[in-house]
């Protein structure tokens, strides 16, 4: 099977579909299929997407079609990825695109209709009533123009949950709709580092238990509900840190400020972006992984947490009802007071207690969120419509 994957952006920065976008691309390379992966450079990825790429299994099985940075009129009209698109996409079988509100993904779509090849779209979430309220004006412009054509004609929707599922139905699209969720590659995850070595780095955190955000520092995550709960859980647990990790998207100064005026500034690490083998020693450190989000599709971010037998507590915005059926973390509702006493649930937790959410949560993965498993069921979903247009 011939497949090819579009996508705006790989850079890490942009938080999760460039990383499904990859690695749901190299997993089924893996099973012997030739896919393609087309995707714009960005001004601001230079050596990030290289790092990021660099401990990818089974990258040089995938073909990458990286396209210069775009620039406003690229933008806006697509005439470099319509060209470099127009010689690829006759010649593959299905073509899976990432995102909604792009051009590249419209160009793709619109090829594929023209020559009547089998394609799907990912929504990543972009359909969440909570998304589609921000900048809502030029959403539901953009819909009438172009994305409501564009996803009625598409072959089948990509859902990451069984809640997005229903988001997306309200919407009245005239395409099937295909739940494929996300995962990780177990390689990544079975030989982690030495526990220590993230705390050696940083003498703010030493032997202190901390909390760990790791996600993109964004108001979609949830950074202001974080820091004021854990103003809340600080007074109770008087060695407790909380260290927050990756690229700023526009939230870090508003968190700063607010722990600032809570007086933890000194119980506080922001490390910056971290990737590749520092992602997973910030990991294996932390007493636990905490995402209050607004809005998730299938994170990413919690999926690795629970794969090296860390316990969240997570939002039930994040739309991962795993982990409290299986009991690998605590979910809490979208509240400041909610997220605390998450957190002081968590705390209070008996050593054993703890180490059976982490057990859980390693199950839970390996048993249904490897790239493996997804990519065996994506490639199922294809060929049921590839037999279904040849018939």
């Amino acid at each position: 099977m011939k497949i090819l994957h579009v996508i705006q952006s790989i850079d890490p920065a942009e938080g999760g579909p460039p990383v499904v976008a990859t690695r749901l691309a190299a997993a089924q390379a893996a099973q012997g299929h030739e896919v393609h992966l087309l995707a714009y450079n960005t001004q601001r990825s230079h050596g990030a997407i290289e790092k990021f790429l660099e401990d990818l299994p089974g990258k040089e099985r995938l073909k990458f079609h990286l396209l210069d940075p775009p620039t406003k009129l690229e933008k806006f009209t697509g005439p470099r990825a319509q060209a470099a698109l127009e010689k690829i996409i006759p010649q593959m079988d299905i073509v899976h695109a990432h995102g909604i509100w792009n051009t590249v993904v419209r160009v793709a779509c619109k090829i594929c209709r023209r020559h009547s090849i089998t394609h799907s779209i990912c929504v990543h979430g972009m359909f969440d009533p909570w998304c589609m309220r921000q900048k809502s004006l030029k959403k539901r412009i953009a819909m009438k123009i172009a994305i409501y054509k564009m996803f009625d004609k598409c072959t089948f929707i990509h859902c990451l949950n069984k809640d997005e599922v229903e988001f997306v139905q309200s919407f009245g699209f005239q395409s099937s709709l295909e739940v494929i969720p996300n995962g990780i590659f177990v390689e990544e995850f079975d030989r982690p580092p030495d526990h220590g070595v993230f705390r050696r780095k940083n003498p703010l955190i030493g032997d202190h238990p901390y909390i760990l955000f790791l996600s993109r520092l964004h108001y979609k995550k949830g950074l202001d509900y974080l820091a004021d709960a854990f103003a809340a859980v600080a007074i109770d647990f008087p060695q407790l840190r909380l260290v927050v990790a990756g690229p700023d998207g526009g939230a870090q100064t508003d968190f700063e400020h607010r722990i600032d005026r809570a007086g933890l500034s000194d119980r506080v690490l922001i490390t910056g972006p971290i990737y590749g083998p520092e992602k997973l020693e910030v990991l294996v450190d932390a007493e636990c992984f905490c995402l209050p989000s607004r809005q998730e599709g299938f994170s990413i971010a919690i999926t690795e947490a629970l794969a090296l037998g860390l316990p969240v507590v997570v939002t039930q915005a994040c739309h991962y009802p795993e982990i409290s059926e299986t009991m690998a973390g605590i979910e809490t509702d979208l509240s400041v007071e909610s997220v605390a006493d998450g957190l002081r649930k968590f705390f209070r937790s008996t050593p054993e207690q703890i180490e059976n959410m982490g057990m859980n949560g390693k199950h839970l993965v390996r048993d249904r969120f490897t790239w493996p498993i997804v990519a065996e069921r994506s490639l199922c979903i294809y060929k049921k419509y590839l037999k279904c247009s040849s018939s």
